[in-house]
């Protein structure tokens, strides 16, 4: 389990921007006291529009089959990304979720309907996601909308087929 209402949660997540494509959009993750944000604002220009922020995990159980996100959204769609390394390859999968503004959400998602991805397009030969060989969690946002985003995470739950 994350739980992103202990304070300093945040303090283990990494912020990757489009910066490293030549983009000026900003976000990180932050404590706002009660919950971890994920926040900041998406430009489009120079090729931009996408913000992430990730986190090494520890090794989970093979039997994990789907993960459970609690969630406040701003309106906006985002992903939960993972990262794996099987092979000496990392392999990053993403699914899409949807937000309703100040709305609590809780979304399941199943690891088999996660896509693998390289640079925003799809990989089509890529294995099943498989929960040991995660590596890393994010989220991301790059929908295509220039302007301030936010998302207030609460807890990642990880579930195996017995409480799925």
């Amino acid at each position: 389990m994350i739980d992103f209402t202990q304070p300093d949660q945040h303090l283990i997540w990494q912020s990757t921007n489009d910066g490293v494509m030549g983009g000026i959009s900003q976000g990180h993750l932050s404590f706002d006291g009660e919950l971890s944000v994920f926040s900041g604002k998406l430009f489009l220009a120079n090729n931009g529009g996408f913000s992430s922020v990730a986190s090494k995990l520890n090794l989970l159980d093979p039997s994990i089959v789907a993960i459970e996100l609690d969630y406040i959204g701003d309106g906006r769609e985002y992903q939960l990304r993972f990262a794996t390394k099987a092979s000496g390859e990392t392999v990053r999968y993403k699914h899409d979720f949807s937000t309703e503004k100040g709305q609590l959400q809780t979304y399941r998602f199943l690891l088999k309907d996660f896509q693998a991805v390289f640079r925003g397009r799809l990989l089509h030969n890529a294995p099943e996601l498989e929960a040991q060989h995660i590596e890393q969690i994010g989220f991301l946002i790059a929908d295509k909308q220039a302007g301030p985003f936010e998302l207030k995470l609460i807890q990642v739950r990880f579930m195996t087929a017995k409480y799925h």
